[in-house]
């Protein structure tokens, strides 16, 4: 299925080559990868919740990989064992360290903001035109997390499909608020989420409102969105490259075996036990198209500079997708490390679709590293 889907992506989706005034690491990388080890702060009252182990699992795999296939990789310990000792943390001092001891490239496989040390280290700054950085700039991820704000950009904007919302905030009247809504199933969620975590379906005005209540016990503003019915899918958008020129989608990862109407958390259940590839003959469903076309529009508006992962549902059966949570940093973990056979990502999934195992994926991503320069000069669109 993988290679046939292959020809038909790469049927959809033109290659270019010899890019002109683009410039590309072309150097034999030492990689580090970052881990978060510092927390985030509040933004606009609200603050994201940490991942416990700061996402040192993925950090581990893709460190791994890397090295598994030739590209040399720091660590913090000699001979890391488990999750922990392949990433170095992702303050000030860990970062230092690492390019210290010789990195010229460094994965931020962390949550980072404007007041992250890669924005704001100073003893980084003569590194910043040189040094590389996988993953978003920090005053896009602090901006475009905000998922109420994304979003009401998005729909201002015109062409993009997504559910109707309402934002809820600490002490507004919640007796009046349900008496807005003007149906159920509603689903109530953190505008600074994680994951699944915080997310559920209401099915009552009195389920809305005790759930909006505990999302409020920890974030000061919820968000709320129609119910989506129908078939969800996932949508890794990949960010211009040496060898394309275009933000370009890779093929579509639909789920199922939903938990109460929400894909449960790949730390409970293995994506690969609830997610395929999109079928070749899938594929000639026009709305997958449609929906992927919208996907790179989001990656293109907002500038990304690594991968994004666009979650899309139907409204109903067979009717077509919403956008309904766009992921700045999605997870990367996949097979390698002794017992991870079964961790790819769903965008692991989606790379395979394409005929690239994880291995590939990971050096796609790391041949399209911008400078850290370009991280800290990087500027909102909107």
């Amino acid at each position: 299925m993988f290679n046939s889907n292959f020809a038909m992506f790469n049927r959809i989706q033109p290659v270019v080559r010899n890019l002109k005034g683009v410039r590309w690491s072309h150097t034999r990388p030492t990689v580090a990868v970052l881990y978060q080890a510092i927390e985030p702060p509040v933004i606009n009252g609200v603050r994201k919740p940490r991942k416990p182990g700061g996402y040192q699992d993925s950090g581990a795999d893709i460190a791994y990989t890397l090295r598994a296939k030739g590209i040399e990789v720091l660590t913090p310990q000699p001979s890391p064992v488990g999750h922990e000792g392949w990433c170095f943390p992702d303050s000030e001092q860990g970062i230092s360290s690492a390019v210290a001891q010789g990195a010229t490239h460094l994965w931020a496989n962390t949550i980072v903001f404007s007041s992250h040390p890669l924005q704001t280290a100073s003893c980084l700054d003569s590194y910043a035109p040189t040094l590389r950085v996988v993953g978003q700039p920090p005053g896009l991820v602090e901006k475009f997390d905000d998922k109420m704000y994304l979003n009401n950009q998005l729909r201002d904007r015109g062409g993009f499909t997504l559910p109707r919302s309402w934002e809820v905030k600490a002490g507004d009247d919640l007796e009046a608020l349900v008496q807005t809504i003007p149906g159920y199933p509603i689903v109530g969620k953190p505008v600074r989420g994680r994951g699944s975590h915080g997310v559920r379906v209401c099915h009552s005005a009195s389920e809305l409102k005790d759930h909006i209540k505990t999302l409020i016990s920890e974030s000061p503003i919820v968000l709320l969105e129609e119910f989506l019915a129908g078939e969800e899918a996932t949508i890794t958008v990949m960010p211009p490259s040496p060898d394309r020129a275009q933000y370009w989608s890779m093929p579509p990862v639909t789920r199922f075996n939903h938990q109460q109407g929400i894909a449960p958390y790949n730390g409970t259940v293995a994506v690969t036990a609830n997610s395929r590839v999109v079928s070749e003959e899938e594929m000639r469903d026009p709305t997958y198209g449609e929906v992927m076309r919208q996907c790179e529009g989001v990656a293109s508006l907002i500038r990304a500079t690594a991968p994004i992962r666009v979650d899309v549902r139907r409204f109903r059966p067979k009717s077509e997708f919403a956008i309904f949570d766009i992921n700045m940093k999605p997870n990367m973990t996949g097979p390698g490390r002794p017992g991870r056979e079964d961790q790819a990502s769903l965008s692991a999934m989606a790379a395979a679709g394409c005929g690239w195992d994880y291995p590939t994926l990971l050096e796609h991503i790391l041949a399209g590293a911008s400078t850290l320069q370009v991280f800290r000069e990087y500027r909102s669109p909107l």
